[in-house]
């Protein structure tokens, strides 16, 4: 029974077992209980590094992978970043501890109603939190110094280009959903440049005006 994956110890274990190094990343883990974000009846499975399903045909992103996203925005507390895809509100968390401030858009109204709830339970007072669209981003609240993006799609959508700062980075995986590479941008003058790509994963489509027909069916 010791080897069953019981606490957040055990996700910076397998967190650093795949490269990461951040040790603000690593503490954030840490200190913010996964079990918390997931729904009651998969509690067991909060500390392995795994997605898990949280309604409405969506899964949590896979704990380590997040983290590369997360590390790939190279954060170091005073940025003001833009989250695509809330969720349940666990990478918001990570993001919240590591940046200034976090807004955060979520299509499904219940998965955001959810993540309120969860974010507000651990205290988290700097993200937030629209019900929304996020294929066109937040303009409102543009430019960001980081954005990163939970969900698949050929190419980054037009609107993320323009609300990354110069000099800002974007993180998303780029493929047709179900088979990505999720790879780092910087911003230049030029547009986007791809910096590097931090591995591969699947993931849900990208669903919205600039990205997949939202009637269209997600795979993962």
């Amino acid at each position: 029974m010791d080897s069953v994956p019981s606490g957040p110890e055990d996700l910076v274990r397998a967190l650093r077992a795949v490269g990461i190094r951040d040790e603000r990343l690593l503490e954030a883990v840490r200190t913010t209980p996964r079990a918390d974000f997931v729904p009651a009846d998969r509690a067991a499975t909060a500390y392995r590094d795994v997605p898990v399903p949280i309604g409405e045909g969506q899964v949590t992103t896979q704990p380590s992978l997040s983290a590369m996203m997360i590390e790939g925005l190279g954060l170091e507390g005073g940025e003001h970043v833009l989250e695509v895809g809330t969720g349940l509100g666990f990478q918001t968390a990570l993001l919240a501890r590591l940046a200034a401030d976090v807004v955060s858009v979520e299509v499904r109204p219940d998965l955001a109603r959810r993540a309120r709830d969860n974010l507000a339970r651990q205290g988290v007072r700097n993200v937030e939190l629209r019900v929304g669209d996020g294929s066109g981003g937040v303009p409102d609240r543009a430019p960001y110094d980081g954005i990163v993006v939970s969900a698949a799609f050929p190419e980054v959508p037009a609107p993320l280009v323009e609300q990354v700062r110069p000099s800002g980075r974007l993180v998303q995986p780029i493929g047709p959903g179900g088979h990505e590479r999720v790879v780092c941008f910087v911003r230049t003058a030029s547009g986007l440049e791809e910096r590097r790509v931090l591995t591969g994963a699947c993931f849900v489509r990208l669903q919205g005006r600039y990205g997949f027909p939202p009637d269209d069916t997600d795979s993962a």
